[in-house]
């Protein structure tokens, strides 16, 4: 999917240009490498809100996490940059909460931590991607929930009755929030991992499923709009859905 960059579109091929440019050193390029991707940060940032920290501190921290993602993407890893970059984005977001937060813990539970985020970085690299929690702790020999604990023991809490938006009897507390809080993390993964698929198909195909199920548009109406016949509407329409199924099992760890 290509990158907006000045107005202009920037392609994959000129991403991995401008990389290969900002690797060797070419500041000018490591640059327009930050511009086309600062709307990635922003819409990582935008789930890490609500935690204590201001946004600009969570967006300048996620811009590391972008210049990291930039210096260390290896070609081999098999994957596209923007999913590196997430990876590496909400990693450095991550650990910048754990390392501000104010909570007193154990010290063999801090230790575990600092286990844990290394483990984690080393795998986001060699992965191209957020491990899971069992990567980690197969990495470690840890039992999952210990990964757990140590991961969830330095964020900062959060009381119920906060106010997210609006005051008075308009107030939104975070109670109000918490029903919603495990399928907007999924729908936000999703929405990532559906742009990166969509991705590999060739233009016409995605094309014919951007009209058929963002738009809403029939098979007669591709058929009319692309000059060919309802049944080779169809016939794209099944191949890129099959190609599809076939590129999400590949992401099944990020979906």
């Amino acid at each position: 999917m290509a990158k907006i960059l000045g107005g202009q579109l920037l392609s994959n091929d000129e991403t991995y240009a401008l990389i290969e440019k900002a690797q060797d050193g070419d500041t000018a390029a490591r640059e327009k490498l930050v511009e086309a991707n600062l709307r990635l940060v922003a819409s990582i940032v935008q789930r890490f809100e609500g935690r204590g920290c201001d946004h600009e501190d969570l967006f300048q921290v996620g811009c590391i996490g972008l210049l990291k993602a930039i210096a260390k993407f290896n070609f081999q890893y098999g994957v596209r940059f923007s999913t590196y970059a997430v990876a590496m984005i909400v990693g450095e977001i991550k650990r910048f909460l754990r390392d501000n937060s104010p909570l007193r813990v154990a010290r063999s539970l801090k230790e575990t931590g600092v286990r844990v985020n290394r483990a984690r970085e080393s795998l986001a690299n060699s992965l191209g991607r957020e491990p899971t929690l069992s990567e980690i702790a197969a990495a470690l020999g840890l039992p999952v929930e210990d990964v757990v604990a140590a991961s969830e023991a330095a964020y900062t809490p959060a009381s119920l009755q906060d106010v997210i938006c609006g005051e008075g009897a308009d107030a939104v507390l975070r109670q109000d929030q918490l029903a919603r809080l495990e399928e907007d993390e999924d729908s936000w993964l999703k929405e990532i991992a559906v742009r990166e698929l969509l991705a590999r198909l060739p233009e016409r195909e995605r094309q014919v499923l951007r009209w058929r199920f963002f738009e809403d548009r029939t098979q007669a109406e591709i058929a009319g709009e692309l000059g060919i016949s309802q049944a080779q509407v169809s016939r794209i329409e099944r191949i890129a859905l099959e190609k599809l199924k076939e590129a999400a099992m590949d992401m099944e760890d990020l979906i």
